[in-house]
């Protein structure tokens, strides 16, 4: 926004200071004068001299009145008057810039981040005060944002490979298929629906990442136990298509959030327990409920043993468990970072450990919505 120039807050404070003082001064000197009034008589009285031996009068006795007392009092407050308007002002211009010096660094600081420069602390050192937590505040924020920068730079340059990817290998069947005409279209037919299918998984999973991190949903009452129930009916096919029992079990879990993203989050927990399980008469285990620390949803499965090292990894964005998935369902490697994000979207968490027998356990946990 372009603003039109105007004095700066240091003037402005040195004005007010010098103003200030200036008032104060002319209320004392008003006071004082007020006080000497009372005892004053109006015009001034002289007295004649008693006389002495030698028949010589002696001094008389003079008694000011008050003009003779404005003409003595007028140019020494007038003179005090002159010395406070200077002390104002070059007293206030030293103690604005004092106050303000803070205020310049923040300044400095703000032109350096709407440069690009997020890199940069103000780092202002003494006692806490106003300018301190706003200094604080502001290092506060460009940490963040310079975090927030870096994870969408990362994000962005590894949506643009799996993108990529996709589009390479339906570019390269295509040729294929048109270096070979007499080449049967049927399986070329089925290998782009799935280069298809999985280009769209994608896309569908970077929007709802989005919308989750931009926590651009509506809030509303949701029992976590109803998305798990829902979650578990939608994916019950595919567990018995690979062999897996799907059991459930809790009680009831308020919260307050999107459904629509809560009940995402189950199925992405749930598939990811499903497709990841043993080959056959593997066990997936949900359980939801309540307790000290808020609402949880827990899902556990049964499979193969994982390092604490790799599931460390698990909820960054594209980080997929290698040698875990099987056939058609190795995702995009964004499920648990959309789970992840989600919970933490709806102020919950996210907890990932691994099993002493083999397979995974992960607890969501959030604020609970209490009556």
């Amino acid at each position: 926004m372009t603003r039109p120039p105007g004095p700066s807050a240091r003037l402005k404070l040195t004005f007010s200071y010098a103003a200030f003082l200036m008032v104060a001064g002319a209320l004392l000197l008003a006071i004082v004068w007020m006080f000497l009034l009372r005892y004053v008589p109006y015009d001034s009285i002289s007295l004649r001299g008693d006389e002495g031996p030698d028949g010589r009068i002696g001094p008389g006795l003079f008694i000011p009145g008050r003009y003779d007392l404005w003409r003595a009092f007028a140019p020494k407050a007038a003179a005090l008057m002159v010395f406070l308007l200077l002390l104002g002002l070059a007293g206030g211009w030293f103690l604005a810039g004092r106050m303000l010096a803070p205020l310049t660094r923040i300044t400095a600081a703000t032109r350096e981040a709407a440069d690009g420069s997020l890199g940069h602390r103000i780092r202002l050192p003494g006692r806490a005060d106003e300018f301190r937590e706003l200094a604080d505040s502001f290092d506060a924020m460009l940490s963040r944002l310079e975090a927030h920068v870096a994870e969408q730079q990362r994000f962005a340059a590894n949506a643009s490979h799996e993108l990529r990817t996709p589009l390479a290998i339906t570019q390269a069947m295509l040729e294929v298929a048109r270096a070979d005409p007499s080449r049967d279209p049927g399986e070329l037919i089925e290998r782009l629906h799935l280069m298809n299918a999985r280009a769209i998984d994608l896309t569908e999973a970077l929007l709802l990442l989005s919308r989750s991190d931009q926590r651009s949903f509506t809030r509303e009452s949701v029992d976590l136990s109803l998305a798990a129930e829902e979650a578990a009916e939608s994916l019950l096919p595919l567990a018995e298509g690979r062999g897996a029992a799907v059991a459930t079990a809790g009680d009831a879990a308020p919260v307050s959030g999107s459904y629509p993203l809560l009940l995402q989050l189950a199925v992405n927990l749930l598939h990811n327990a499903i497709v990841h399980n043993l080959p056959e008469g593997g066990t997936v285990r949900v359980a939801t409920g309540l307790d000290a620390d808020g609402a949880f949803l827990t899902v556990e499965n049964t499979g193969p043993q994982l390092s604490p090292h790799l599931v460390a990894t698990l909820t960054e964005r594209f980080q997929r468990g290698t040698g875990r998935a099987r056939g058609d369902h190795a995702g995009v490697g964004l499920g648990l970072a959309i789970v992840d994000s989600i919970a933490r979207a709806h102020d919950g968490t996210l907890t990932l450990a691994p099993l002493e027998g083999g397979g995974l356990h992960a607890t969501v946990r959030l604020p609970a919505e209490r009556p």
